[in-house]
């Protein structure tokens, strides 16, 4: 039986879709990336980026968000693609940033209140899944960068999260320790593409996708023939996602907890 996956909607009044401008912003370990949306999903502006602080605990990635967002104009609402587990608009987990000081953090909430717009908040790896499936099938994506996102869709709905990053891969590894970026750049490229040749064959026994998308900074590294179920994506998704956030549509989860 389907079931709702809770969003929020923070603040704000209700715009017209047909006018809505959607401020989509994608945060990721090492980079923090934002740009206006038209009505269509297109990029109005100019991606707008700069670097992940470092420490990142709740208040400096708020503080530094609305910073960045400032110089792109006005918008109605907001999607966010945070790199851990969100539920109900809070942070679950941010192994990039410390699970511990981000553990029920509002972030959607707390991002309404700043920027005075609604705010939809979802994984980074399921927001720029959003942008690139086909709606068709059991669609699959895996997101290389600072460490390994994951999303499953089936017929174009969310099912529900797969943190595939923290599950052993290969001798006790996981996969953000296997094919994160310090996996990249400890093996070298040659050994790290044997990697993501292993890890295509292994997601593919484990769900049998249709089609597997790979996306995120290193899905550029990638020099090895993949399967033609396989596609590289463009990382520009992780931020023209953001649309279908407001798309009540993708918040009906497939299957059952």
């Amino acid at each position: 039986m389907p079931m709702a996956r809770t969003k929020t909607n923070e603040g704000g009044t209700k715009t017209a879709k047909t006018e809505a401008r959607t401020l989509a912003i994608d945060v990721g370990g090492t980079g923090l990336k934002a740009a206006i949306l038209d009505a269509a999903g297109q990029m109005a502006t100019d991606r707008a980026h700069v670097e992940t602080p470092d420490p990142c605990p709740p208040e400096t990635l708020v503080a530094a968000l609305v910073t960045l967002v400032k110089p792109l104009g006005t918008f109605d609402r907001v999607s966010v693609g945070f790199p851990g587990v969100v539920r109900s608009g809070s942070v679950v987990t941010a192994p990039h940033f410390g699970n511990e000081i981000w553990q029920g953090f509002p972030l959607a909430p707390t991002l309404s209140r700043r920027l005075g717009r609604p705010v939809r908040l979802l994984n980074d790896a399921e927001v720029q899944g959003l942008g690139v499936i086909a709606g068709r099938g059991l669609e699959v994506v895996l997101t290389l960068g600072t460490g390994v996102g994951s999303a499953v869709f089936h017929d174009g709905k969310l099912t529900p999260h797969l943190e595939l990053a923290h599950h052993p891969i290969h001798k006790n590894k996981t996969y953000n320790e296997y094919l994160g970026n310090e996996a990249r750049q400890s093996h070298g490229r040659k050994a790290w593409n044997r990697r993501v040749q292993r890890a295509i064959g292994i997601v593919h026994t484990l769900l049998n996708y249709d089609l597997l998308y790979i996306g995120g900074g290193n899905a550029a590294h990638i020099s090895v023939e993949l399967p033609d179920k396989v596609r590289i994506t463009s990382n520009e998704a992780g931020i023209t996602g953001g649309i279908r956030l407001w798309d009540d549509a993708v918040w009906t989860l497939t299957g059952t907890d």
